[in-house]
């Protein structure tokens, strides 16, 4: 397995760790009150900057346990770096989007914050499998 897509893949895990620890967190104290009423902003903090240690923590472990790999990034790697990151970036395109009609809706920071959120994990997610699909499945350049 080649080192960047060693990458993708611990982009996936930590990604889906971190969301669904913060989904946890968050149901978790909704209770009685409303979803919007919910305290959101240190658990947010918390797994955003949780995932991104966790990420660097991760690449640093794989560069160690496969040093000569770490290095190494061919025009094949970087071809694929790019197709995954133009694919992931429509999220983050959406997100912007929907937060600005969120915005001049007045809806709650809380779903603002929260589709803004959901839009980055769904860029990481897409563009790391996209990434992962072409490493595994063959890539096509243009």
């Amino acid at each position: 397995m080649a080192f960047e897509e060693k990458r993708a893949w611990i982009m996936v895990v930590v990604t889906i760790v971190a969301y669904a620890t913060y989904l946890a967190v968050v149901l978790g104290r909704a209770g009685d009150i409303p979803l919007a009423e919910v305290p959101y902003a240190g658990a947010l903090l918390w797994t955003v900057g949780g995932a991104v240690v966790a990420s660097i923590v991760l690449h640093i472990v794989v560069a160690i346990a496969s040093p000569e790999e770490a290095d190494q990034k061919d025009q094949r790697d970087r071809e694929i770096n790019r197709f995954g990151e133009h694919i992931g970036q429509s999220f983050v395109v959406i997100g912007g989007v929907a937060a600005l009609a969120m915005a001049m809706a007045e809806l709650d920071y809380f779903w603002i914050a929260n589709v803004i959120y959901l839009m980055f994990v769904l860029s990481s997610l897409l563009g790391s499998t996209a990434k992962i699909f072409a490493y595994r499945g063959g890539f096509q350049t243009w």
